[in-house]
């Protein structure tokens, strides 16, 4: 009980330091609604997509960017922001500080992905409610998709948190952290279907996206807001939500191993 008590006051510690980093809110939590707003209004004068003929039906850019971002947003919120954000509690010694204190590994990592969903929920709700009024996309109706979503934002946000946290072993110090990170969460956007129509991207580059779980968080939440019609546009012709559950589950549990043999108060070379 003590361990989870300590844990859940690290969330509300985290998530005020969070908030109070600029740049960590406008490049993990602001990005993806910014991204949205930017390609909704320079696509909307574009028409629809899946139109027929005479102009009618199919969706907004809008409404298509909208997966795409909320699948971004939990790799941003997850990878990035774990990644950087411990990897800089490396370098300037707040890690190593803590190993002297009687702060459990478990509290630690409590706080950190506490702050992680609950920044993500804050954000996909900001998102949404962008999505809707602003650019006036329309929400599903039917239970079964939200509760897709569920599933899909859930599983995730919690496997990009755990690759975070084993992808901040890689920056040699904290201050190299944003230029080994970033560029890794940014080239799996544009090659992901997140930024890019996944079906037109090169047939050896998909194969490549297919090994990362963004590609796959990102199909999971285009089965919950694009129409069904859209599905026949995937590579495989089908959603295939069981294959996003696996390849996420997979990198969860890849994820975990990289941490527990990765992840240390103090760096061995220090």
């Amino acid at each position: 009980m003590r361990t989870l008590a300590l844990g859940a006051s690290r969330i509300g510690y985290e998530l005020r330091v969070y908030f109070r980093q600029g740049d960590s809110v406008f490049f993990t939590f602001l990005f993806p609604i910014l991204m949205l707003s930017v390609f909704a209004v320079a696509f909307s004068t574009s028409g629809n997509l899946g139109a027929a003929p005479d102009g009618t039906g199919g969706i907004s850019f809008a409404a298509y960017y909208v997966p795409g971002m909320v699948a971004a947003g939990m790799l941003l919120s997850g990878v990035q922001n774990l990644g950087v954000d411990i990897a800089g509690e490396k370098g300037d010694g707040t890690l190593k500080r803590l190993a002297g204190t009687p702060l459990p590994v478990f509290s630690y990592f409590m706080g950190k992905i506490g702050m992680v969903f609950a920044s993500s929920v804050m954000q996909v709700i900001l998102l949404l409610l962008v999505a809707r009024f602003a650019f006036d996309v329309a929400m599903p109706t039917e239970p079964a998709k939200w509760l897709t979503f569920a599933w899909v934002f859930l599983f995730g946000v919690i496997t990009s948190c755990v690759l975070g946290i084993a992808l901040s072993a890689l920056p040699r110090t904290g201050k190299s952290a944003t230029a080994v990170v970033i560029p890794i969460v940014l080239l799996l956007q544009f090659i992901s279907g997140v930024y890019l129509n996944f079906s037109q991207l090169p047939g050896w580059l998909q194969n490549i996206a297919s090994i990362f779980p963004l590609k796959w968080m990102a199909q999971g939440m285009r089965s919950v807001f694009l129409p069904a019609s859209f599905e026949a546009a995937e590579p495989s012709g089908a959603w295939n939500l069981g294959l996003v559950a696996l390849v996420m589950g997979l990198w969860l549990v890849v994820g975990m191993v990289l941490c527990r043999f990765t992840f240390r108060w103090i760096r061995r070379d220090s």
